[in-house]
């Protein structure tokens, strides 16, 4: 029978509480994130209508090497159709102000929002470190890479579409590129 206050109950009792302090740091971490998110949610909501987004400056169609203007990974989902706002090509990131809309082609012809991309050039980027937003690191894309631009740093956040890789993964498993002409 082990005391009741004893080193192994020490031991747990110390665990138990690192665990607690844990959970309310991740809770505010979220909370900080959703906060963000929100903010991008709201900014972005009007874009659901191409023709929004193509007046708010979302004109350029980034096409791949191929030609093609849905992105797809086999094995890994899509991303889709990315509707860049070159205006906000700089060096700046900005929650509210996402560089790219990404959209899915859909049966009858028309686009549907799922995700937004922020983009920063590498060249441009001034940190010595990646940027970041919503708690996560952006990728660094090198070049040579298959839109045939220079190395890029990139967040997709997809908040318009349901991603069960994750809020913040590159690639939605749901999203396919079987619709674009």
């Amino acid at each position: 029978m082990s005391a009741p206050f004893g080193p192994k109950r020490g031991r747990r009792r110390a665990v138990a509480w690192g665990l607690v302090v844990a959970a309310a740091l991740s809770v505010v971490a979220v909370a900080v994130a959703r906060e963000s998110l929100d903010g991008a949610v709201d900014a972005t909501a009007a874009y659901h209508d191409v023709d929004k987004a193509i007046a708010a400056g979302y004109t350029f169609r980034l096409p791949e090497l191929n030609g093609n203007t849905c992105v797809t990974e086999p094995g890994a989902g899509g991303m889709g159709v990315h509707m860049v706002n070159p205006d906000l090509l700089d060096s700046t990131i900005d929650a509210t102000k996402p560089e790219a809309m990404v959209y899915e082609p859909q049966r009858n012809g028309g686009l549907k929002l799922g995700a937004v991309e922020y983009v920063v050039f590498k060249s441009a980027w001034l940190g010595t470190e990646p940027p970041s937003l919503f708690g996560r690191e952006f990728a660094l894309i090198p070049e040579p890479n298959r839109f045939g631009l220079p190395a890029f740093y990139a967040l997709h956040a997809w908040i318009w579409k349901v991603n069960p890789a994750g809020l913040l993964s590159m690639w939605n498993p749901r999203v396919t590129c079987e619709n674009a002409s």
